[in-house]
């Protein structure tokens, strides 16, 4: 048996018992580089051709800059809400609230539509081992019901390990990322040891870009291949220091970029644009046919199971801590603030969200229209992520601008570099957003159409306005009036009780 973990601190009923290594396993298994890589490769060398390299390591820069300032953010004011309470204090309790709904928001869809994406992944795996029917059902891969009832199953699992507590989440998450890593990195350095394509220093010159909405449509993609880094900072009032949390994005981070440009290089040492364009999706388990035989060729596929898995459970577990956040907040309702009794994790937000995706993914099987509406929100997350990144990064240089006057190092540490990065995003995101508007002429509910792909994020941003005013009139929140999140310390939660 195990030493007792460190009590909870008096105000907080989530359990103080995770370290780097937790925070790292987390916010890597968000960001869910496989995933990226396997789908996004293909992706984004339809909009970059094979400027890939290029545009990763130019989105790094802004989002490091992001990761810096949630760092420096997270030493003074530890908290599960992170942007939301940080944006709150410093812009204003009406742009902190909708960092937090957008981030919820979008993670929620986010759940939702890879639910039927990993459920088509493990079905894929189940006909690759021989399993074709269950119980006189088909095991289609290619059917959406079927996938998203397996992928159903498949959440319905992950919530319940995200309720029992961290700790069993975070070491699961440890032992897949162990895996996929193992995986992709022994396939992708075949790759660039025997590709036939010869590498090409053209390859990070982002100049070669044929127009500015190609370069801005790459870069929020881009962007996009690393959300998720910042899951670390939703326990940092789990983690036995909030410093553990910091390092666990910042390390995360770095780790990803390596993942991402040995991979898009790999990729294109193996594969010419062609074949890129034309796997797209299947990019990752074609590599697998490509450089092995079976059974060896299926464990790219794997990885990609594993890697699908790893991310739904890693959204599930910071979506419900930023709603505990909101919900003592009194920003949303009580329900949100009930810590489970044994487990000290925020059980019901957990389930509650964990149901919201599930019930958005069954309508997705039954309307067609709202399949397409899934597709195009799952794409608009760019610019959601986007906006909260850089509202979190211009709230940093606000309130670490007395900086300004403690040395030139500092200033541009505590102001210079957050508010480059916000303004570099809000504006990525801005831009992207007018050349939706004008490369349509008509409204049609299409993935494909740009004044649709508009209205989605709008339509998320204009609900958050409507949630805010119910909790500033209705529930007279007092969030409102101060714009301070609560103090994890100052709330009275259930309190764990047990030990192990």
């Amino acid at each position: 048996m195990s030493s007792p973990p460190p009590a909870s601190t008096p105000g907080s009923a989530l359990r103080r018992s995770l370290g780097v290594v937790d925070g790292v396993a987390l916010a890597a298994s968000s960001t869910a580089a496989t995933t990226s890589i396997a789908i996004g490769m293909g992706t984004i060398a339809a909009v970059v051709g094979l400027q890939a390299p290029a545009l990763l390591l130019l989105a790094f820069l802004p989002v490091l800059g992001i990761a810096t300032a949630y760092a420096r953010l997270n030493r003074s004011e530890p908290n599960c809400g992170n942007g939301y309470v940080w944006v709150g204090r410093s812009l204003g309790p009406w742009p902190g609230f909708l960092t937090g709904w957008v981030t919820l928001v979008g993670s929620v869809v986010f759940c939702a539509y890879t639910s039927a994406i990993m459920g088509s992944v493990v079905l894929t795996f189940a006909n690759q081992a021989g399993l074709h029917r269950l119980a006189g059902l088909a095991l289609d891969p290619t059917s959406t019901a079927v996938s998203t009832a397996v992928g159903l199953v498949v959440l319905a699992a992950l919530a319940v390990l995200a309720v029992t507590g961290m700790r069993s989440a975070t070491r699961f998450q440890f032992a897949l990322l162990v895996f996929e890593y193992a995986v992709l990195l022994g396939f992708c350095g075949w790759a660039l040891i025997t590709g036939d394509h010869a590498l090409s220093l053209s390859w990070f010159n982002p100049f070669a870009l044929s127009s500015g909405t190609a370069f801005a449509q790459g870069m929020v993609l881009a962007v996009f291949f690393f959300w998720g880094w910042d899951a670390a900072f939703s326990v940092n009032e789990e983690t036995r220091s909030p410093g553990d949390a910091a390092r666990g994005g910042l390390i995360a981070l770095f780790a990803m970029l390596g993942l991402f440009l040995f991979a898009s290089v790999a990729f294109q040492r193996e594969m010419s644009l062609p074949e890129l364009l034309r796997n797209g999706p299947q990019a990752l388990p074609y590599l697998g046919r490509k450089l092995a035989d079976e059974p060896w060729a299926t464990l790219p596929l794997v990885a990609l199971m594993f890697s699908a898995v790893a991310s739904v459970q890693a959204t599930l577990i910071p979506t419900a801590r930023g709603l505990l956040a909101m919900g003592r907040d009194r920003t949303m309702g009580a329900l949100w603030t009930r810590v489970h009794p044994r487990y000290g994790t925020p059980a019901a937000g957990t389930v509650v969200v964990t149901a919201v995706a599930a019930v958005i993914a069954l309508l997705a099987v039954a309307l067609p229209e709202l399949s397409d509406m899934l597709l195009a929100a799952v794409n608009a997350i760019g610019l959601l992520v986007a906006l909260y990144y850089g509202l979190t990064a211009l709230a940093c240089a606000v309130r670490f601008r007395s900086a300004l006057g403690a040395g030139a190092r500092e200033a541009l540490l505590a102001v210079g570099v957050p508010a480059a990065s916000g303004l570099v995003l809000l504006g990525l995101g801005g831009y992207l957003g007018y050349s939706y508007l004008t490369m349509s002429d008509h409204f049609e509910l299409s993935p494909d159409n740009g004044w649709f792909m508009v209205a989605l994020p709008a339509a998320i941003v204009l609900a958050g306005l409507v949630m805010a005013a119910v909790a500033k009139y209705v529930r007279k929140s007092p969030y409102f009036t101060t714009g301070h999140g609560t103090d994890a310390e100052a709330v009275a939660l259930p309190m764990d009780r047990t030990t192990h």
